[in-house]
């Protein structure tokens, strides 16, 4: 199959691009780089040094033996993707090339109306393009658990059957999203499943749980197929932060009671599951989606896991509960469904800690990087605004000064 995969050049797409081609696809990618961008607007960067575009390309190449075809590119610019994917071709496309973070989105109002007009007006135009130029494609767009949000029902995967005033109907679940960032993959939700209906587009929405980990077995030992891993409070999920502080011996920082149930899942079972959807195709006109997660664990049962593989190596942890920055429920009920993948092939990871184990030999390499950057691992984004507008008055006293 031919893969065309936007935000090549971050976490999940790197690495998305190594194991597709190792299982025989052809890859082609775009990206604008501003994963880069963002982390360093954070005073941040990733734990795991990674090399540039130019660098990696030609690793890729020596390691397996094609080239993958890139483009530096902005989802905005309207032809220079409609171009790039008339040409390409693609069976499908996985959409991962949007801003990712929920602490980001809250910033400011500056960051919240960028989100949205990046995340937002990039998909409908790879729904326009899709339209004009490769209609047959199948689109694997990433979505996210965090649409849901945490109802006091089971969580389906993306539709229900309801029964109201004596009718029957099977309609999307309600979404109740914690960000502005999360608002935009809703946005994204509804703006798909209307293309597939009035356009028989086909497309599978991936509600993603956190990711976490720092290798794939494709990567090998070449240090240029290596993928980032970022640990700062925007950009850092929480076992990638974890870890990262476990190797520098920070306090893992606990939001709040630390009672928040989400699910997670390692990197490498996310390639396996978004590979599954890749590799079996919807029909034209339909659009499904999977909720694609290994198991749901509450913040502080993932605190104690890393502690207990830190300890297993040689490292003392310690945990830290911290003032939760983030309006959202800490006690609260759980349970999404998880089952076209599993129906699909997909075979969980269960030893969570042998893969953290894995990340914390990983990062002990660059413990000295990371410590550099101790200073911004504590929270001060907060859901309130009340960074910004701290920031504004500190920026106002130094002018009148």
């Amino acid at each position: 199959m031919k893969v065309f995969i936007a935000g090549v050049d971050g976490y999940l797409g790197w690495a998305l691009a190594q194991y597709l081609t190792a299982r025989g696809h052809d890859v082609a990618g775009t990206d604008k780089y501003l994963r880069r961008a963002w982390v360093a607007e954070m005073n941040s960067d990733t734990a795991i040094p990674i090399y540039d575009m130019p660098t990696r390309l030609e690793a890729f190449k020596a390691r397996y033996g094609k080239e993958l075809l890139f483009r530096e590119g902005d989802l905005l610019d309207y032809p220079f993707l409609r171009d790039f994917l008339g040409e390409f071709q693609p069976d499908a496309i996985v959409h991962l090339a949007e801003m990712p973070s929920a602490p980001y989105s809250m910033i400011d109002q500056e960051h919240a109306v960028w989100t949205h007009t990046n995340n937002v007006n990039g998909s409908l135009n790879v729904l326009w393009a899709m339209r004009e130029v490769c209609p047959q494609a199948h689109l694997v767009k990433l979505g996210t658990m965090g649409e849901y949000g945490t109802p006091n029902v089971d969580i389906p995967e993306g539709f229900f059957e309801i029964e109201y005033r004596g009718r029957k109907d099977v309609l999307p679940f309600p979404r109740q999203p914690g960000s502005f960032y999360h608002l935009t993959k809703v946005h994204d939700t509804h703006n798909t499943m209307f293309a597939c209906r009035i356009w028989g587009l086909r497309s599978t929405d991936i509600m993603q749980g956190v990711v976490f980990g720092t290798r794939i077995d494709e990567m090998g030992d070449d240090p240029r197929l290596r993928s980032r891993l970022d640990f700062d409070q925007c950009f850092g999920t929480a076992i990638n932060r974890f870890c990262c502080q476990a190797v520098i011996g920070h306090p893992l920082t606990l939001y709040g009671k630390g009672s928040q149930k989400r699910g997670f899942l390692p990197l490498r079972d996310s390639m396996q599951c978004l590979t599954i959807a890749v590799e079996n195709p919807p029909q034209p006109g339909e659009y499904r989606v999977f909720n694609q997660f290994e198991e749901c664990y509450t913040i502080e049962e993932l605190a104690y896991k890393v502690r207990e593989a830190a300890e297993s190596i040689g490292l003392n942890v310690d945990i830290a509960h911290f003032d939760n920055p983030r309006t959202e429920k800490e006690e609260h009920y759980y349970n999404p469904d998880r089952e076209n993948l599993i129906r699909l092939g997909y075979q969980p990871t269960h030893d969570v800690v042998a893969e953290m184990r894995i990340m914390l030999q990983d990062l002990l390499e660059h413990r000295d990087h990371i410590r550099q950057y101790a200073d911004i691992l504590v929270p001060d984004i907060r859901w309130d605004g009340t960074r910004r507008r701290s920031e504004l008055i500190q920026m106002e006293t130094a002018v009148k000064s």
